[in-house]
């Protein structure tokens, strides 16, 4: 029994001492408790956007814009006079709904003529988009609720009975993009590019690490200096193999029947600023920590919260600043960005240049502070293999 207490006070004692491990086993709980329950923490989503395309431009169209900006769930981002522009201007404000009212929608419904209220509702994100769609269908069907039973009021029909007369105004609801509304082809994307850019960084993880604790970074060296040279060979067949991953993918889309319409110019440009960002972000922790388990262990924590932070399923919109802030520096959050816009909603390259440019930036970040830290090491090494020369006298 003392033997045991002994050895298990070993344990403690070197669990302690253990900075990395002590940082994961206890501070990324805490981290991720955080992280989530300020991700998910209002519970449903509120002030969500929506284009209101009003064709009338009248009293009625007005009290109806009125009552959507009243809603909790939703606001009015922008106020259409036609239909020409509201697609790019719903991807610009990412608002999931376009209510486009009629010509004549005040006099028709003075009327009793008929006349019809149209909601478009995009459909790449189905928690976004249900909760946009049926806030507005219910400021819709609170408008048709109260012109009912004021107009026969009027007339002396109780108020009861008016409510089961007629419809002063119908309301369509028209999905687009209702494939996303699959969850397969909503989910399987996403979770298969977050499990890529988590193995790229494991692995790139050990590239500089493995040389560090091996002691086989002098040998490296010896082979070439060339400090391009270096990064480009421990990223190359990663790279290379990643083009194998995302032919993988494509399998899965034909045998799960997902059809994938995939604008290849920009989604390319975006595919490889990622992988290279991916891979920068791995090398450059692969140069500032020099112990394979440690460096993982590093990436671990950064990758594993990804796709919740990326606000591929629960909107960054609803999420704290600060979160937002710390989910902007992760590649797959803007990757993501450029799949849900590109290849679900068909949209134009515009509307996913923010993201491209961030990627950039952080690949061109990355690889510089890369770059230097490695150049560093390599003179390190060179000035410790230059024999020194003794001047005889």
């Amino acid at each position: 029994m003392r033997t045991f207490v002994s050895l298990l006070k070993r344990e403690f004692r070197l669990f302690f001492q253990n900075k990395v491990l002590l940082m994961l086993f206890v501070g990324a709980p805490i981290l991720y408790g955080v992280l989530i329950g300020a991700v998910y923490q209002k519970g449903k989503v509120t002030h969500l956007p929506i284009i209101v395309v009003d064709q009338d431009r009248s009293p009625l169209s007005k009290q109806l814009i009125t009552m959507f900006n009243e809603s909790e769930v939703i606001y009015v981002a922008a106020v259409l006079p036609d239909a020409f522009n509201a697609k790019q201007e719903a991807l610009k404000h990412e608002a999931t709904v376009v209510v486009q009212i009629p010509k004549n929608f005040d006099s028709d419904v003075n009327y009793n003529r008929s006349t019809e209220l149209t909601l478009f509702v995009n459909a790449a994100n189905t928690l976004t988009s249900n909760y946009a769609s049926m806030a507005a269908n219910v400021c819709a069907a609170t408008l048709k609720a109260g012109i009912q039973i004021k107009a026969q009021q009027k007339k002396g029909v109780p108020g009861y009975v008016a409510n089961q007369q007629y419809e002063p105004f119908k309301t369509t609801i028209i999905k687009q993009h209702i494939k996303s509304g699959n969850y397969l082809y909503f989910m399987l994307p996403g979770v298969l590019l977050t499990v890529l850019q988590q193995v790229m960084m494991l692995a790139l993880a050990l590239s500089f690490a493995s040389e560090f604790e091996k002691g086989t970074f002098k040998e490296l060296v010896t082979k070439s200096s060339n400090v391009l040279l270096l990064i480009l060979v421990k990223i190359a067949p990663f790279l290379i193999m990643s083009v194998g991953i995302y032919f993988l993918y494509y399998g899965f889309s034909l045998f799960y029947r997902m059809p994938l319409e995939i604008p290849i110019g920009p989604f390319l440009l975006g595919t490889v600023f990622f992988l290279l960002a991916v891979s920068f972000i791995g090398i450059l922790v692969s140069i500032i920590i020099p112990s394979q388990l440690k460096a993982t262990e590093i990436l671990m924590v950064i990758a594993t919260p990804s796709f919740i932070l990326s606000g591929f399923t629960w909107p960054l919109s609803q999420m704290p600043d600060w979160v937002v802030y710390i989910s902007k520096l992760i590649p797959l959050t803007h990757y993501l960005e450029i799949f849900r816009v590109l290849v679900i909603e068909q949209g134009a390259v515009a509307n996913v240049k923010s993201s491209i440019l961030a990627l950039a930036l952080t690949t061109v970040v990355c690889f510089i502070l890369s770059f230097v830290l490695l150049y560093l090491k390599v003179r390190k090494i060179k000035k410790e293999n230059t024999p020194v020369v003794k001047e005889i006298e």
